[in-house]
């Protein structure tokens, strides 16, 4: 039995510097699951258009189930099929982890307080149909039915009429089924770290061609975060003489417009911070290149992890204590167009810089209550800061008010474009006055 367990904790930790097609990614996950089985737990969330598993290793000291009080993370690679470097590092970061718990104090701490998600490859028929690997491109970035997957999900900004494929719908359903609080999505093709928002309107500042999220201070750092612990990609050096990323990082939308990306839906309707990660300039390099790109990449994957501890978290309870789902708590000043709500343990979390803030914690119904926190950078400690709410007067279970699907800041737009013709009418009553003065 002992020579069994060698067996399998070398099958862990004897990965090799190569692409691993869909049996062996299998074979591999399988095998880290039964050598740490209390530390992992593995599951597929669906299915892709041709019938492959889509595998997620989760991570964790209660790696099957959300604890109270532990933040959900998660990577998510190979969206694009024919972009594969964040294939193959995501498999090297779980061999890390799973090697260096209780072995490196700080790898330990990050895996008892946090519940890291890692899904390898999001379309793994676009993988297996990229026969003839290509630094730019080939018909493998697309899933079976050709569509690009991160065009494939609603979208904020306006009408996304691509039909949602399995693989994007299975994500939808992974996101709403967990809480996650922070996330990297990781593609190649550029060296940069993108943030939110990918698309826009005027709501959003488009106009000036950056298009801005109620959060973008917090966003600025996720992204500096990675560039500036990656081995390069701070340098801002882009892959070619005509794009240069200043210390490494753009507003997905002045890079380039998308609709129906990833990250975007992830921050409005997932209330999980989400950037892209663009980790090659050649989409699928050579094999003898993958042990670079995994120490290039290797500490800014686990700083970032961290990220998931800034700002504030706590329970919104009742007068015993119960807790109440559906709340919506938010900071004041930075409103969400789908407001954040507790979870169904009345949990919530909200990643804000270091800083003075009012948390606003509204119960449909009832009187908001505020409170100001102090926030103190606490990613050092693994838990960001404490703030519970307690309602005396309520005694309800409210029901979930799921926000719709429809583009929601179409409407913002269309409401600030009503106002716009008053103001202007005010600004030419003014002028005429001076000019008849």
């Amino acid at each position: 039995d002992a020579v069994g367990i060698l067996c399998l904790i070398s099958v862990a930790a004897a990965l090799d510097f190569k692409y691993h097609h869909a049996e062996e990614l299998e074979e591999y996950l399988k095998g880290v699951h039964a050598a740490y089985p209390s530390l992992t737990h593995l599951h597929s969330i669906g299915r892709s258009v041709e019938g492959r598993n889509l595998w997620v290793l989760v991570l964790g000291r209660f790696p099957t189930h959300h604890k109270i009080g532990i933040p959900e993370f998660k990577y998510v690679a190979n969206m694009h099929g024919d972009e594969t470097v964040g294939r193959e590092i995501l498999l090297h970061l779980i061999e890390f982890l799973v090697t260096s718990y209780r072995r490196d104090p700080v790898i330990t701490r990050l895996l008892n307080s946090t519940r890291i998600h890692i899904m390898p490859t999001m379309n793994p028929d676009g993988f297996e149909a990229t026969k003839v690997p290509n630094c730019y491109y080939s018909p493998g970035r697309y899933n079976k039915n050709g569509e690009d997957l991160n065009r494939n999900f609603p979208d904020a900004f306006e009408n996304n009429n691509a039909s949602i494929q399995p693989e994007t719908q299975a994500v939808m359903n992974w996101i709403k089924n967990e809480t996650f609080v922070l996330s990297a999505n990781l593609h190649g093709g550029a060296l940069v770290a993108s943030y939110t928002f990918d698309n826009g309107n005027s709501v959003t500042g488009s106009l000036k061609g950056y298009s801005r999220s109620p959060d973008d201070d917090v966003f600025i750092h996720l992204a500096k975060t990675y560039s500036f612990n990656h081995a390069s990609m701070y340098k801002g050096n882009g892959c070619d003489k005509r794009q240069t990323f200043p210390e490494g990082i753009t507003n997905g939308y002045s890079w380039y417009q998308l609709e129906g990306g990833m990250q975007d839906y992830n921050y409005v309707w997932g209330q999980c911070f989400e950037i892209t990660l663009e980790l090659s300039c050649c989409k699928y390099p050579p094999a003898d290149q993958l042990e670079k790109f995994w120490r290039d990449n290797k500490v800014a994957l686990i700083e970032y992890i961290k990220q998931v501890h800034l700002g504030v978290k706590g329970q919104v309870t009742d007068q015993d204590g119960n807790p109440i789902p559906n709340a919506i708590v938010e900071a004041k000043g930075r409103p969400h167009v789908c407001p954040y709500r507790t979870n169904e343990h009345g949990e919530y979390f909200l990643l804000l810089l270091p800083g003075t803030y009012v948390i606003n914690a509204t119960v449909p119904g009832f009187k908001s209550m505020l409170k100001t926190v102090e926030i103190p950078d606490n990613t050092g400690n693994f838990s960001a800061l404490k703030q519970d709410f307690s309602f005396s007067e309520v005694s309800i279970t409210s029901k979930a008010a799921s926000c719709p699907k429809t583009p929601l800041y179409q409407e913002l737009e269309r409401a600030s474009a009503a106002v716009k013709p008053t103001v202007h009418i005010l600004v030419l009553m003014t002028v005429m006055l001076v000019l008849l003065k």
